[in-house]
């Protein structure tokens, strides 16, 4: 099954609109269409496990102890933690490289940071 991508909150909104101009068949959700604004960290976990997509986000701070909290009661489609200062440029690039060469399987329960 095809990655589909989940932008929290707070993610660059440049690097969402970055990978969709350079593949427009990655299916990438932003906050606001999901309605995230404001919604708690282990609510917006929720929401991404059922609604099968993986979680990505700029929270190294908080979202890596959510999600370990999260993933010990229930499956997770997995988060993705993309640093501040990591070039828009790149990260677009990882995450079009992620999509192309993973499986959503390959992502259940699993925390991973950028860069490659």
């Amino acid at each position: 099954m095809k990655l589909r991508f989940q932008a929290d909150w707070d993610l660059n909104g440049d690097i969402i609109a970055g990978v969709l101009r350079r593949e427009p068949a990655i299916d990438f959700q932003t906050a606001f269409a999901a309605g995230l604004s404001g919604v708690p960290d282990p609510e917006v976990l929720a929401f991404s496990a059922t609604a099968g997509r993986l979680l990505v986000t700029h929270d190294r701070r908080s979202m890596p102890l959510h999600f370990g909290s999260f993933v010990a009661t229930r499956a997770s489609r997995g988060v993705l933690v993309v640093p501040q200062d990591m070039p828009v440029r790149e990260a677009i690039e990882d995450l079009i490289l992620i999509w192309a060469c993973s499986d959503a399987q390959e992502w259940v329960n699993v925390i991973d940071y950028l860069p490659l």
